[in-house]
């Protein structure tokens, strides 16, 4: 295999747990983002199916893009220089710090898009538009989806969802939801839309929608059925915009870091986190809550989060168990 993903850890988060007044062994973490490849993600495990797939098609050159801090496309480069591949970025513009300064580092060819962010679409059908201008000069280009969330890259997460319920058939599953295609994976594994909930980073329109269409094509891929129910999402964590920082996100970020040294991003995993604090406080006792830690460590150190993440204000997020302070 090209690109191996390794065996991950889930252990439980007894210190965090306390704090939001849940018992010692009702959450846990899937740590996801110790899946290595120049700096670990999720996206590893994508990538490692859509990395075999461009290599079986004898393609040469991996093209994506997305948001200046895309964890998709620092993994992407780093992927291709694995697999002997050439890439191409198409990114949102920004300073050169977080993940575009590993994007830099590892030598991946970046394309600005014009005029700032681009809507969802516009930039999926730039990364094909740029696919065929590679082809057209004699490339043989592989285009992959924002947040290689193709039912393919989707697929991948079958397996762990797989794996949660045989270790631990978890009453809830929480994950970021950007492009979906990690929540879909989960709910194809697991069986069940009602198990896994996503928290909508504001990156995706109609993303429920895709999560459940490209959950029923992860389940046919990886020969499952198709999951029951209906996605969730959490639409409230996003804040003004796809990668603007919320204060439930800064009290997430800080209640983890501070009770279990478990670091978070302001983009997903924050927003995560704030999205699992207002659901544990709805579940029922006893409910085993799962965290799946989709990584962004870069992120957290782009330079546009630095006042936001050293501001006075208090951990104030959720008045009740989240705010409480950790008994000594």
């Amino acid at each position: 295999m090209i690109l191996p993903v390794p065996a991950t850890p889930l252990h439980p988060l007894p210190r965090l747990a306390r704090r939001l007044g849940l018992g010692p062994e009702d959450l846990w973490v899937k740590r996801d983002d110790l899946t290595g490849l120049a700096g670990g993600g999720n996206k590893a495990r994508k990538l490692a199916a859509i990395v075999a797939d461009a290599l079986a098609k004898g393609c040469d050159h991996l093209v994506t893009g997305g948001g200046a801090q895309s964890n998709h496309a620092r993994m992407t480069a780093a992927a291709a220089n694995l697999a002997g591949l050439g890439c191409d970025l198409l990114l949102t513009p920004g300073d050169d710090s977080g993940n575009l300064l590993l994007d830099r580092v590892l030598g991946a060819r970046i394309h600005w898009l014009d005029g700032g962010p681009l809507p969802y679409a516009e930039t999926e059908a730039a990364i094909q538009e740029h696919a065929r201008e590679l082809a057209a000069r004699g490339r043989r280009p592989y285009a992959i989806p924002i947040g290689g969330s193709s039912p393919l890259g989707a697929s991948a997460y079958a397996d762990v969802g797989r794996e949660l319920a045989a270790r631990l058939d978890p009453g809830l599953v929480v994950v970021a939801a950007g492009s979906g295609g990690t929540q879909a994976g989960l709910a194809a594994g697991l069986g069940d839309h009602g198990k896994v909930l996503g928290v909508d980073v504001g990156a995706r329109p109609g993303l429920a929608e895709a999560v459940q269409e490209l959950a029923a094509e992860a389940a046919a891929l990886a020969g499952l059925p198709a999951p029951r129910g209906r996605c969730r999402l959490d639409t409230g964590q996003a804040g003004a915009a796809y990668g603007e920082p919320t204060g439930p996100a800064l009290d997430a970020l800080r209640a983890a870091a501070r009770t279990e040294s478990l670091l978070l991003d302001p983009v997903y995993t924050a927003k995560a986190m704030a999205g699992l604090f207002a659901a544990a406080r709805e579940a029922p006792r006893g409910t085993r809550v799962v965290f799946v830690h989709t990584g962004g460590l870069p992120g957290l150190l782009a330079s546009r989060y630095a006042g936001w993440l050293t501001s006075g204000r208090p951990d104030d997020a959720a008045a009740g168990p989240a705010a409480a302070a950790e008994p000594s």
